[in-house]
């Protein structure tokens, strides 16, 4: 017990000592070679603190080793915009002037819904609340306020179009169908495959974007007595 007590002690001073040492941020705001590091020191400290058949130094060595390494690609981030680039990516405009950028969205693995959600954290809720939205290389959303942004937001939008495909579920909660988004789409000159984001807020206040064109805010008539 006491060895087991007095191991765990070692590498917890090792650990601190370390990542003081690594400058480490939050973790949502870490580079993702940094939270690869993070996640094996980790699992390393446990190994030794567990097993006490396993020398001690092994798991600090390790640990050093890690350290060592993470300095080192630090230094390389330092050396050059094209290194940094390569090693943690870059920043990637997802919504600028024209509206959402699917194609953007779609080099980082991300949808239109995990766009939202982001943006519904930053306290955003409309997709034309801000006229710039940047994912940053560390996963943190960046956003530039629309100067006309409506000071309150009276209700959720839904995604009705997502990348050309209708999200029935969201359809049936405003009352429609699927026939009637259609023609609404193609009343504003639109066709479904190219219709890249529809989303209605419950006072028919919708966002269409249109591949290769810039949004537009529209009206969608909302069957009477439909409120969210």
């Amino acid at each position: 017990m006491i060895v087991t007590f007095l191991r765990t002690a070692v590498i917890f001073l090792t650990l601190v000592i370390v990542m003081r040492l690594m400058g480490k941020r939050q973790i949502g705001e870490m580079q993702p070679f940094e939270f690869i590091v993070t996640l094996i020191i980790a699992d390393l400290a446990c190994i030794p603190m567990a097993d006490v058949s396993i020398p001690l130094i092994y798991g600090i060595s390790a640990i050093l080793t890690l350290f060592i390494l993470h300095q080192l690609f630090s230094l390389l981030e330092q050396s050059g915009s094209l290194v940094k680039r390569i090693i943690s990516g870059k920043p990637s405009v997802v919504i600028n002037k024209d509206g959402v950028d699917m194609l953007e969205l779609k080099k980082n693995n991300l949808g239109i819904d995990d766009l939202i959600e982001s943006m519904r954290s930053a306290g955003y809720f409309s997709l034309d609340d801000v006229s710039y939205a940047i994912f940053e290389s560390n996963g943190k959303l960046s956003t530039l306020e629309n100067p006309s942004r409506e000071s309150q937001q009276k209700s959720v939008p839904l995604l009705i179009i997502n990348d050309g495909k209708i999200n029935s579920k969201n359809v049936s909660l405003i009352k429609s169908d699927d026939a009637l988004v259609k023609d609404f789409i193609q009343k504003n000159g639109c066709v479904l495959k190219k219709t890249e984001v529809l989303t209605v807020d419950g006072n028919g206040r919708a966002y269409l974007k249109v591949k290769n064109q810039s949004y537009k805010i529209l009206n969608f008539e909302l069957s009477k007595g439909v409120k969210w």
